[in-house]
């Protein structure tokens, strides 16, 4: 018993190695995650317009019902990570007239969680919000010499 278990794993040959990769979460694909307000790690249409209104409020303390830019880069700041990061005031002030209004945050968001919904059935899984990219392998040179990069 003992010599078939040995030989057994003598014979086990190794899995090939996968290629190297990097996963990658956008900042709003984050804030999307973190709207998950029953923590089962899915994020439906409902969750999500509760926590952008939830985060817009945090953010507009005078309730006038808009945010400036200024404002709206310590929202970024706070549910994004950065203020540069996306999506920019440009893109969600769509009036052009340099306030971002709930609605205007609202369908900013809602663009992004149809983007990210993948498989379209209305709820974004932490899956979703990953972006894996694998690494470039330079495949070696058949004659054996290095390559010059």
């Amino acid at each position: 018993m003992l010599l078939t278990l040995l030989l057994q794993a003598a014979t086990t040959v190794a899995a090939p190695a996968q290629p190297p990769a990097t996963l990658v979460v956008e900042p709003v694909a984050m804030a999307i995650a973190a709207f998950d307000s029953d923590g089962d790690g899915r994020t439906t249409r409902a969750e999500l317009a509760a926590g952008v209104a939830r985060s817009f409020a945090a953010i507009d303390t005078a309730h006038t019902g808009s945010l400036g830019y200024i404002d709206f880069a310590d929202w970024s700041t706070r549910w994004l990570g950065d203020p540069n990061a996306l999506p920019s005031p440009f893109e969600v002030d769509s009036d052009g007239d340099n306030r971002i209004t709930l609605a205007e945050l609202q369908a900013a968001m809602a663009r992004v969680f149809a983007r990210l919904d993948i498989d379209r059935d209305g709820v974004v899984t932490r899956k979703e919000c990953l972006t894996i990219r694998s690494m470039a392998t330079r495949a070696p040179d058949p004659r054996g010499a290095k390559r010059k990069r």
